[in-house]
């Protein structure tokens, strides 16, 4: 699957039908921080948004204006809360909080790059390219708990809210790890089904039950 921008389809006008249980989840990595530019692992990390950060995050708000959203959630980490707020501000809302929403931890690779590591260990580095989660960072996350704890936040969410829209404000690689989980994909290929979530953009996900189907990608919110 291809991270190019693929904008969303209208149930009505494709012919499907939608159950008024069914909950609509926009998918919004946070804002560029001052670790993107090296490719910094941030992990659970606090991070700070650059200026282009916080000017990513005021254009999901003026998004939002334009594609209301019921509710925000978001992660416990300032990057996505600070991310979250003018879209929170535009609409009136009081943005949730799930700590099961939180970024993996990157264990030694916290605030490292996968070129440094490939510097200082070339296999270790091959390996974790050839399967991520089988061969994830040292002192890192599972991955497959990662994966586990962020899809179930994301269907308690949409327990909370049926038959509405929800922003979700989160992180890459969780988030990539639960679209493979939500989509029956291996976890083992989120770095290649999903190779880039790019800041703020959306990717909306319909959940309707325990079936979730994928409406959009990587759409820019500007």
């Amino acid at each position: 699957m291809s991270t190019t921008s693929t904008r969303p389809v209208s149930p009505a006008a494709s012919g499907r039908s939608v159950s008024p249980a069914s909950t609509t989840l926009l998918l919004a990595r946070h804002g560029q921080t001052v670790w993107h530019a090296e490719n910094r692992y941030a992990g659970v990390s606090d991070v700070a948004l650059t200026d282009t950060g916080r000017e990513q995050a005021e254009a999901l708000g003026r998004w939002v204006a334009a594609h209301p959203v019921d509710a925000v959630w978001t992660s416990t980490v300032s990057r996505a809360i600070l991310s979250a707020e003018p879209a929170c501000r535009t609409l009136g809302l009081t943005p949730h909080r799930e700590p099961d929403l939180r970024e993996c931890d990157f264990g030694t690779m916290e605030g490292r790059t996968l070129a440094e590591l490939a510097a200082r260990d070339p296999q270790a580095a091959a390996a974790f390219r050839a399967d991520p989660v089988a061969h994830h960072f040292p002192g890192a996350e599972d991955p497959r708990a990662a994966a586990a704890r962020g899809t179930a936040a994301l269907r308690r969410i949409a327990a909370a809210h049926p038959g509405e829209r929800v922003l979700v404000v989160a992180h890459s690689t969780l988030l990539r790890l639960v679209l493979c989980s939500l989509l029956s994909i291996p976890v083992s290929e989120y770095r290649r089904v999903f190779p880039k979530l790019r800041n703020v953009a959306v990717s909306e996900i319909r959940l309707d039950g325990e079936s979730a189907a994928l409406l959009s990608l990587n759409v820019p919110c500007s």
